[in-house]
């Protein structure tokens, strides 16, 4: 293989909506300007299926990182803000994990969080829409990552669809925009 080629995937969406939390990924993986795989599974139930978790970029590098997390997990007893944080400390300073190229999504019913190589945890700003009744917020990464969110955003504000519903809205709007997005698409829901 050429090293000028990149192999490019993933849309990964995250959205809490009315106390249910949903996350959908798309199934492509692309090498270059071909489609190489249509139904990778990016999205995935951990620690007794009470977090979801959710990766963009190399898959070695993201189940090394995921495997990190799910270790930092049990260590602080399912508390996903401290294992996110501790795994981000240990990607920024364990040599063997600073080139690790991958980004991850995480959430549990209460919160959704991004891990990335560079320190950053970042939770989503919250957002009171519709009645104000509830906290509603999405995040997203990966090559349709923005498009997704923009389309999760607008259906948060403008319609009644639940978490698991505006998710895989989401990303098949994403799929009609982004080259890397495709309409295989695995959520899961707590």
């Amino acid at each position: 293989m050429n090293d000028d080629v990149k192999i490019r995937s993933t849309t990964v969406i995250a959205v809490k909506r009315d106390g249910k939390v949903a996350m959908a990924g798309d199934g492509q993986v692309t090498m270059g300007n071909t489609v190489c795989k249509g139904n990778a599974r990016k999205v995935r139930k951990i620690y007794n299926g009470k977090v979801l978790t959710g990766f963009a970029g190399s898959v070695a590098d993201a189940f090394t990182l995921l495997d990190k997390f799910e270790e930092k997990l049990k260590e602080h007893s399912g508390d996903i803000t401290r294992a996110a944080v501790e795994l981000a400390k240990m990607w920024r300073t364990e040599r063997s994990l600073q080139k690790l190229e991958a980004m991850l999504l995480v959430a549990d019913s209460s919160k959704i969080l991004l891990i990335s190589g560079d320190g950053n945890v970042i939770e989503p700003e919250y957002s009171v829409l519709g009645d104000g009744s509830s906290e509603n917020y999405a995040l997203a990464i990966g090559s349709g990552g923005n498009y997704a969110y923009s389309a999760a955003l607008a259906l948060l504000d403008s319609s009644e669809l639940s978490a698991k519903e505006i998710a895989e809205k989401s990303l098949r709007i994403a799929g009609k925009i982004c080259i890397y997005t495709n309409d295989h698409i695995t959520i899961e829901e707590i």
